[in-house]
Formats: C-alpha cells, structure tokens, sequence
C-alpha cells in the first residue's frame, strides 16, 4: 500500500484484488481457514509497512501474508518489538515510536474487532446503549479513533449478526464513512470487513457497505438475515481457498493445533 495520504476506496468490480489461485481445491477446506487466507488478502500490496492485526486470527493472517506474498510486512508484537513470523526480534519499535512515527504518517495497517459496526463502517468497541446509562460497558474507544483517522484500518467480526452489524452504533469508536466527511479527515481510510460469512468494503458511490466475496456455501440470502441495513451482494464473487501451500502453512507452522477453528467453528 502506498502512503495513504490520498484515498484509498475506489469504486470498483467486487471481486477485483482477490486472488484466483486456488491451489487448495479439492482438499477439504474449513471455513476457518477460508477465513485466515481472507485476512491474509488485507495486506496484499501494503509493502514494508507495519500490520496491526488485533486477536488470534488476524494474527495468523498477517503472518501468512508475510510468509507468502508480504514478504516486507513489519510485524509487531504489540509492545516495543518487531517481529518476524516466528516472534524473532527484528526491531526495535517502542509504542511511543508507534504513536510518534507510525501512526501520523499512515504507514500502518490495523485489523480491529468490532461489537458494532453500521453500513459507513463506523465502530462501536465503547459501550452498548444510551452513552449517559449505557446497558453494557466495553473497552471503551480506546485506539479507534486515532487508527480511523490517520491510515489503513479493517475489522474482524467472528460473527456476523444483526447484534452486530446495526443501522447506527451507539457510540463511535472507530470512524466511519459519514462521519469522516463531516469531520473532514483527509488520511480516513476503513478498508475492510472480514467476518465467518464474507468479505465486505465501502467502494461505493455513498461508501456504503457491500459484499466483495461470500465464503463457499454462505448465501446472500444468509447475510441478509444477519444485518440489520441493506448490503448489496449483488456483484460479490466466491472467497477464495487457500493455496495448497497456504494451508500447508497455516496447518503446520503457523497454527498446528487448530486453535482457528475454536473461533470459526466448522
């Protein structure tokens, strides 16, 4: 990805970026595993850039980016180290370094979760009701704001549900779409929303959401069920499997004993 000082989301086809490869066919493909290799893809193209996948998953995504087409990712350990694949220090990155070199300059790309998330890709990780008295507390906005607002953000929702994917959050974490122009944040750049059933972005005209892919066997019908504002699946393709060698890679090295498939269920 180049420094994203200039926009990013492009109108474009659904499926286009998505890589065709799909060496792993015929072998019996989890849904977990389609969706490390959909995680992987949200690096494609950042370059020598730092990847900020939050939890287990994008965790293994971005190592497999980096172990496959990535090669020059910077990984972090989340604390004051790069990382290699195999957590070997490879450099030194305090996290006020992070908050005083990285993140103002765009040079990141953070995968976050999301309790809420609407059709302009705004995030609630804060507080569940009225903000004043709210019905459950969360984390609160924590780095959300600061990540909308300066590079490359995505999100991982482990389950796709009407819970969570809502007509308007209750609080803003994360910056979408609408709020980004009315704020008028130059360097906002929400570019994807992985979940168990899709792949979705904002390339639209309005910057609403939609369906880049459907994961083998999930219907639109399906997504429709699960979201609570309309979301055009029209122009969605198929996620792709892995390649044989990507699953060689997430079966073997990088997650041996399955773990992925305790937050994706088969």
């Amino acid at each position: 990805m180049s420094d994203n000082r200039e926009a990013s989301a492009h109108v474009g086809r659904p499926g286009a970026g998505v890589p065709q490869d799909t060496g792993g066919r015929g072998v019996n493909v989890s849904r977990a595993e389609i969706v490390v290799g959909a995680l992987a893809e949200l690096f494609r193209g950042d370059g020598p850039i730092v990847a900020s996948p939050i939890g287990f998953l994008p965790t293994l995504g971005a190592r497999l980016a980096r172990l496959t087409f990535e090669p020059d990712l910077l990984l972090s350990d989340g604390e004051a180290y790069l990382v290699d694949v195999d957590g070997e220090i490879e450099g030194w990155q305090p996290y006020r370094k992070m908050l005083e070199v990285i993140v103002p300059h765009g040079r990141r790309h953070v995968v976050m979760g999301a309790s809420q998330i609407d059709r302009w890709g705004n995030q609630n990780i804060s507080a569940i009701g009225d903000h004043a008295r709210p019905a459950k507390q969360l984390l609160g906005v924590r780095g959300a704001p600061g990540n909308t607002a300066n590079h490359r953000t995505s999100y991982w929702i482990p389950r796709h549900s009407k819970r969570a994917f809502v007509d308007a959050v209750d609080v803003v974490s994360g910056v979408g779409y609408d709020n980004a122009a009315k704020a008028g944040l130059r360097f906002h750049d929400v570019y994807r929303v992985v979940t168990n059933l899709g792949v979705f972005d904002f390339a639209t005209p309005s910057h609403s959401m939609r369906a880049v892919s459907l994961h083998p066997g999930v219907t639109a019908e399906e997504v429709a069920a699960a979201t609570s504002f309309e979301l055009d699946c029209s122009g969605a393709s198929v996620t792709p499997e892995p390649t044989a060698e990507q699953l060689r890679l997430i079966r073997e090295v990088l997650d041996p004993k399955s773990l992925r498939d305790k937050e994706v269920p088969a």
